[in-house]
């Protein structure tokens, strides 16, 4: 990780910068010690067009929940074959389901806060760890206009949590901005936010939202908007 003043001094050299220059610095930098893990949401996908421009070879990896859409299965699909890539997946323990779903049932997300964080914690959390063995560095499609617990969010900071820098490379930009990019460059998207969803997780937990309605609405739409992360983005 990174200190205090070292932070500080990154933040405000690229502060100015474009997305494509931060990650062109970045991956030059870390090499094989940085990747991008990707929801395969719209900020991701931008992020994935990017890379792919700059260096192929770096590593892009999802996590598979085993709860998806299967649009966002066909996505993974086809944008290994439209960037010629082989982005890696990584799915939970299955003794850690069988345990869950066990002791809390097939849809415990529902019932409490506690419960709905645990199914992330076996289906997100865990198999992320073991994503970034080897990295130094993660980057992630965090823009400070996409929750109320994500506006103080940095382009450069510290995950101390996991170990690992985070960059953030689109924080900045404006979800007119990711749009813009996506049309601009013919960037493969999940068909769903063609469908209301703007942001898409796993099916159980995701809705789409209705007008006038936050972005992140439609994810755990049944809990209070504070709480509305999976802890992959504990802060």
């Amino acid at each position: 990780m990174l200190t205090e003043k070292e932070l500080e001094m990154l933040n405000e050299q690229f502060s100015a910068k474009t997305p494509k220059e931060v990650l062109t610095y970045c991956l030059e930098k870390y090499g094989n010690k940085i990747a991008l893990a990707s929801s395969l949401g719209l900020e991701d996908q931008v992020l994935t067009d990017m890379i792919c421009k700059i260096d192929k070879t770096t590593r892009i990896f999802t996590l598979d929940t085993g709860r998806l859409f299967p649009e966002t299965y066909q996505l993974i699909s086809h944008t290994n074959d439209y960037y010629k890539i082989n982005m890696e997946v990584f799915f939970p323990d299955h003794t850690d389901v069988e345990d869950l779903v066990k002791e809390c049932g097939i849809d415990c997300y529902y019932k409490s806060i506690e419960e709905r964080k645990r199914c992330c914690y076996v289906r997100k959390i865990k198999p992320l760890q073991r994503a970034f063995q080897g990295l130094d560095v993660w980057i992630c499609g965090l823009r400070r206009t996409q929750s109320t617990t994500r506006t103080n969010v940095q382009l450069i900071e510290n995950d101390r949590v996991n170990g690992l820098v985070k960059l953030n490379p689109l924080i900045a930009w404006s979800e007119e901005d990711v749009k813009k990019y996506i049309q601009a460059n013919h960037v493969p998207y999940n068909k769903l936010h063609d469908q209301g969803f703007p942001s898409i997780g796993c099916q159980p937990c995701t809705r789409a939202v209705k007008p006038g309605e936050d972005i992140r609405a439609g994810r755990w739409w049944w809990e209070d908007p504070d709480h509305k992360e999976c802890g992959l983005h504990q802060r």
